[in-house]
């Protein structure tokens, strides 16, 4: 891997989330075509982002992990946005069977710096040991609600991944009950990501902030501001994640 994570800063890494599974008719902002993402991530950065996380798509804005749709997003985000390290999903929605997902990142020409393997999904160890063996970096999802985090400690590659995100799935204000409930059987060794969703992204945001965890913003995670109003777009969502975190003292 070319970057590193940024562990050693106690105020975290802040990871913008570009787009994920949604369409434009979310969002009218909502990045899509490797330009797009260049320019949003370009924005994002300039902001405040450290780190990038996106999923590739084809014409029609279906995720896809087919090598040249992974080549022409990374190879545009690191024009827009150099030095800054450029993740990519390796969710099951890319493809519903674990061996196609390991069939495209064997055939990627150019590599991400990490990918996400979702570790409730079926076969996360062997796409984690494709990636690996590809030099990609591994962000190990453990989404509340399932056995991830179970699953993850009995991984033999638990001790080689880039870092762990917590993933809360309760999109609603009370998340961050549900994160203080499964933070304590997260295995240690890795930096430790926390982010939620829709109405819960960012009451969990200020409970990362206030433990010195890495957390991670933008349209794939929520379309609104912490006073509810429609983020612009993602660079705006930084923004505002910023301004939380300088309400928090260490």
């Amino acid at each position: 891997m070319s970057r590193t994570d940024s562990a050693g800063d106690n105020r975290g890494m802040l990871q913008a989330c570009l787009n994920g599974p949604r369409t434009p008719r979310e969002h009218h902002h909502l990045p899509v075509r490797p330009e797009e993402l260049a320019a949003a991530a370009a924005a994002s950065v300039a902001a405040g982002a450290t780190d990038l996380h996106l999923h590739p798509k084809t014409a029609d804005g279906s995720d896809s992990l087919q090598a040249s749709v992974v080549a022409a997003t990374l190879s545009a985000v690191r024009a827009a946005a150099p030095d800054v390290p450029v993740g990519v999903t390796a969710g099951s929605w890319t493809a519903p069977e674990a061996h196609e997902r390991i069939a495209a990142v064997r055939c990627w020409t150019v590599l991400p710096d990490h990918a996400s393997v979702a570790w409730h999904e079926p076969g996360a160890d062997e796409l984690a040991r494709a990636l690996l063996d590809r030099g990609v970096g591994v962000e190990a999802e453990l989404r509340s609600g399932t056995e991830a985090a179970a699953a993850f400690a009995a991984s033999p590659l638990r001790e080689q991944v880039l870092r762990i995100r917590v993933s809360i799935t309760d999109a609603t204000p009370r998340a961050t009950s549900t994160a203080a409930a499964l933070l304590p059987r997260i295995p240690t060794g890795a930096p430790i990501l926390l982010h939620g969703r829709g109405l819960g992204a960012w009451p969990t945001l200020v409970l990362a902030l206030e433990r010195g965890l890495h957390v991670r913003i933008g349209l794939e995670d929520t379309l609104q501001l912490p006073d509810g109003g429609i983020a612009g777009d993602n660079a705006e969502l930084v923004s505002a994640a910023l301004a939380q975190r300088t309400g928090i003292t260490f």
